[in-house]
């Protein structure tokens, strides 16, 4: 169990330069607009201008298959959860699994939340495939001036994520070095998996309070004004960022609206 947060893209690239703030505000300006519909179409020009200027953010398609592997999985799910329970299954019927009815219109429903799924995550995987998080959490108190004590907790979070990974390793090692192992016991590995779990979540809550009592030495509660090492500049590039996102997502709205796909998510 490893996890791997750190950025994985070119930081050369034209798009990966621009400020950290810039590019989380453009990636929520891009999606916010794909909540307002369920029809398939909006999703799927959304991902399609994704994948278009994902060059200009310097990011391998083999890194982001990597990255997106969580969505793969929850696409999965999306697609069981509509065959098996949907409440309306229009269209043409395609397979019938005894009281279940796989139609078109199912289908059709399960690619449009799927489709979603993908183009309202990819940004934000794009995003922190491109960033720093010293770099993110520095914006975040510079530019959209964000509190140094959350903004700072956020990033030591994130520094903590893959000690998880790590922990998990030694206390499974350590368990088995005792003779604790479920073998092929299904319900024995899950009872293993559940407590070597609550040992984790003990480890971190610990390593948590440690955490926040150190930042509280160090000042971070005082509310005094606090230099800063790494400056971070929000440019008129920055904003063309931010702005291109808008229209972006305003013209693939007006599109759908236009076409006769848009299906607004309330009335």
């Amino acid at each position: 169990m490893t996890l791997d947060l750190a950025p994985l893209a070119d930081g050369t690239a034209p798009l990966a330069r621009r400020n950290p703030v810039a590019k989380a505000g453009a990636a929520l300006l891009f999606t916010l607009p794909l909540i307002s519909t369920v029809d398939p179409f909006t999703p799927a020009a959304a991902l399609l201008v994704e994948l278009l200027v994902l060059p200009f953010f310097g990011v391998r398609p083999g890194v982001l298959l990597r990255r997106a592997t969580p969505l793969l999985l929850s696409a999965a799910g999306i697609l069981v959860t509509m065959v098996l329970f949907a409440a309306e299954r229009g269209g043409d019927l395609l397979v019938a699994l005894g009281p279940v009815d796989v139609t078109t219109g199912v289908l059709a429903t399960a690619g449009a939340l799927i489709l979603r799924v993908f183009a309202i995550a990819l940004p934000g995987i794009v995003v922190f495939a491109t960033t720093d998080p010293t770099d993110l959490a520095d914006a975040l108190v510079q530019n959209a001036k964000a509190p140094a004590r959350f903004a700072i907790g956020a990033l030591a979070a994130f520094r903590l994520v893959p000690l998880l990974g790590q922990e998990w390793r030694t206390l499974s090692l350590a368990r088995r070095a005792r003779g604790v192992d479920a073998g092929r016991n299904p319900v024995a590995k899950l009872r293993l998996f559940t407590s070597t779990a609550f040992a984790l979540l003990v480890g971190a809550l610990r390593r948590g309070v440690r955490l926040a009592v150190a930042m509280d030495a160090r000042g971070f509660d005082s509310g005094l004004p606090r230099t800063h090492a790494r400056r971070q500049h929000f440019t008129i590039q920055d904003t063309f960022l931010l702005v291109s996102a808008f229209l972006a997502a305003s013209a693939i709205i007006a599109a759908a609206v236009v076409l006769g796909f848009f299906k607004p998510i309330v009335g």
